[in-house]
This record gives C-alpha cells, sequence and structure tokens, in this order.
C-alpha cells in the first residue's frame, strides 16, 4: 500500500457516506436555486430532494431514523406536486442501508411500512374508480419497490457474512494445523528425551548400591519429576490436537484442587488454605496452581534441604497464594534463564492480579501472588 493514510481516509465511513450523499445535495441545491430563478420550475421537488439528501449523511449510525425521513419525503413527493413517480434514488439508498446493516423484525417491519405507505400514495394519486386496474400498479409497485431496496441489502450483508465466515474458518484452520503441528514436534523431540531421561535416571537408581543414601534419594524425586513431566506432556499433547481454544491447561487438572497433591509430592512443603473455598474462574485456577508449583521447583533447586510453606487464602474479591521457605539467601533464585519467575509474571498479569518475588529478611524466599476474581 503506498499511501496508507489515504487508503484509511478513503475507507472511513463517515467519509463514504458524505461522498455519497454530497452529489445529491450539490444537485438539490442547484435545483433550487434554478427554481427560483426561473418562476415557471416547480419548487417543491428540489427542495424535498434537497431536505431527504442530507439525512443520507448519517445512514449507517441511524439507518432506521434516516429511512423513516427520507421515506416520509418521498411518499409526500407525488402528493405535493401531483406527479406519478415515487420511489426516488434517495429511498432506494435508505433502504439499501436498512438491509445491509440491519437484520430481522427491524428490516420486515421498515418494509412493510414503507410499502403500505407507497401503496397508499400510488393510490391517492394514480387510482381511477372508473378503472379498476388502475389499483394494480400502485400496489405491485409500492410492495416491490422498497423490498427490492432491501432484499438488495440484505444480500450485500449475507455475502459479507459469508465471507468473514470462510476467512474466519481458514484462520482458524491455520492455526489448528499449527497446534498439530506443534504436538508433533513436542511429541518427537521433548517426549521422547523425557522418556530417556527416565529411563536413564532409572537404570542408575536400580544399579546404585545402598548407600549413599542421599544420591539414592535425588535419583529417585528425579525418576519421579521425569515421570509427572512426561504425563503433563501427554496431557498437553491431547489439549493441542483436541482443537480446543481454552489454553493449555484446560485439559491438566490443574488448579487450586490439585494443591495438596502438590505440595504432598514435593516434600518438603505444607499447605494452610484460610477462608472457605469457592469456584474460581479457569484462568485464576491455573495461576494460582502454576505459582505454588514454580514457586516450589525453585524452592527444591535453589534452597535443598529447606521447608516451604503454602499459604492460599480466598478473600471476597480474590485470591491470594504465597509461597515461604527457609532456606538461606541465594542469589540464583532471580537469576539463570528468568523463564520460571517471568513465566510467573505473565500468568498473573493475564489475571489482572500482582506478584511479589524476592529474598525474605530472616532468610529464604517469599512468592506472593494477589489475583482479583472480577478482572478473570
Amino acid at each position: 500500500m503506498r499511501f496508507p493514510r489515504l487508503h484509511r481516509f478513503v475507507r472511513n465511513p463517515w467519509v463514504q457516506d458524505v461522498a455519497l450523499a454530497s452529489p445529491l445535495v450539490v444537485g438539490s441545491l442547484f435545483a433550487v436555486a434554478v427554481s427560483y430563478s426561473i418562476p415557471q420550475v416547480d419548487r417543491v421537488a428540489p427542495v424535498l430532494l434537497l431536505l431527504s439528501s442530507l439525512p443520507l449523511i448519517w445512514r449507517r449510525r441511524y439507518p432506521l431514523t434516516v429511512a423513516a425521513i427520507v421515506l416520509g419525503l418521498d411518499a409526500a413527493v407525488p402528493i405535493l406536486i401531483e406527479s406519478d413517480a415515487f420511489l426516488g434514488i434517495t429511498s432506494l439508498i435508505a433502504l439499501y442501508t436498512v438491509g445491509r446493516h440491519r437484520a430481522g423484525r427491524s428490516v420486515l417491519l421498515t418494509g412493510l411500512a414503507a410499502s403500505a405507505a407507497y401503496t397508499i400514495t400510488g393510490l391517492v394519486t394514480q387510482y381511477d374508480p372508473a378503472f379498476v386496474g388502475s389499483a394494480v400498479a400502485p400496489v405491485v409497485g409500492g410492495f416491490v419497490g422498497p423490498f427490492l431496496g432491501l432484499g438488495l441489502g440484505q444480500f450485500v450483508r449475507l455475502r459479507r457474512e459469508l465471507k468473514e465466515r470462510r476467512q474466519r474458518e481458514m484462520r482458524d484452520e491455520a492455526i489448528h494445523g499449527e497446534r498439530r503441528r506443534i504436538a508433533r514436534e513436542l511429541h518427537d523431540v521433548v517426549a521422547h528425551h523425557l522418556s530417556v531421561i527416565n529411563a536413564l535416571v532409572g537404570g542408575a537408581r536400580t544399579v546404585l548400591p545402598p548407600e549413599p543414601t542421599p544420591a539414592r534419594e535425588a535419583l529417585e524425586a528425579a525418576e519421579h519429576s521425569a515421570r509427572q513431566a512426561l504425563s503433563e506432556m501427554r496431557q498437553l499433547l491431547q489439549v493441542l490436537r483436541a482443537d480446543t481454544t481454552d489454553g493449555p491447561d484446560a485439559a491438566t487438572g490443574v488448579g487450586a484442587s490439585g494443591l495438596p497433591e502438590l505440595v504432598k509430592q514435593s516434600g518438603n512443603a505444607s499447605l494452610r488454605v484460610d477462608g472457605e473455598p469457592v469456584p474460581l474462574p479457569t484462568a485464576v485456577d491455573h495461576a494460582v496452581y502454576r505459582v505454588v508449583q514454580e514457586a516450589l521447583t525453585n524452592s527444591r533447586k535453589h534452597s535443598p534441604g529447606s521447608r516451604a510453606g503454602v499459604r492460599l487464602a480466598y478473600l471476597s474479591q480474590g485470591v491470594e497464594v504465597e509461597v515461604l521457605d527457609d532456606g538461606s539467601p541465594v542469589k540464583t533464585m532471580g537469576g539463570g534463564s528468568g523463564f520460571g519467575l517471568g513465566g510467573m509474571a505473565e500468568r498473573v498479569a493475564l489475571c489482572g492480579g500482582r506478584l511479589e518475588t524476592g529474598p525474605r529478611a530472616r532468610g529464604g524466599f517469599r512468592v506472593y501472588a494477589l489475583l482479583p476474581l472480577e478482572n478473570a
């Protein structure tokens, strides 16, 4: 696009409506000027054309109101100037706009009201009691004309909606295809390596002598973590392949209800729940679990042998999560790659919450998250 600003200006609906109404307004103004300069020229018709052209500027903002004004003026033309002509260009534009930007009952009622108005006008100006057939033309024209304009607008609207639906389906299919590709990559690469790690750690544990005990316990913990990671990986693959839009945690079963099992598996933590538990929004529920999971993982990684306390508090307008450990402050807790704390901060931010992390004055590390429920 060589001129993006010009393109945006031209595509502006307000600019388009002004451009559509301008020729009609200018033409009617010229006709009004001519009618005042030449006494023989009728003045009513150009004045009515001017009055019915001006509302077209607001046709998209107020389609029903504009249609009522324009149709009322147009239906009055044959009566005021004793002419057989009706349903002018301004009325067709107004009816098309209603059909293009409205649907359902409002379109039907507009068509019936317009048909009734034009039929009555046609019968008043064209019906001859001596010739019964003279009522056919105004009745047929009064009904066909308005619904023709409305039908054209409805056709364009439905065609546009079908086009947008096809584009949306193509976009969704592309997203689902990419998710399936990612699932294949995870299965072929990450899951494979996790299985290898699990097998190697299990093999090392079986050949390790009973002593030293810490080494055996470390291998058992590593084997358990590898199995758990492999299990969660399979659940994530199921979510990706299911083509759902609930997020990667939707089918993994993570949430506040899973905290007791998570704390139990960590082997170095305790859990305290304050307040009356209530069902949490999905995003908040997942964020609570992941914050605690990441905090306990960091505690085991950076403060081996330390004890951690997890507190979950249900408040009236939110939920608090706090994880404290009693290990010595270690600078690497906030260093390294930073993906753990960074992911934790992103989850909390998406819920509109607040996250605080850092060493404690008396030793250890603190992770605190406040997640509001109304923003979830």
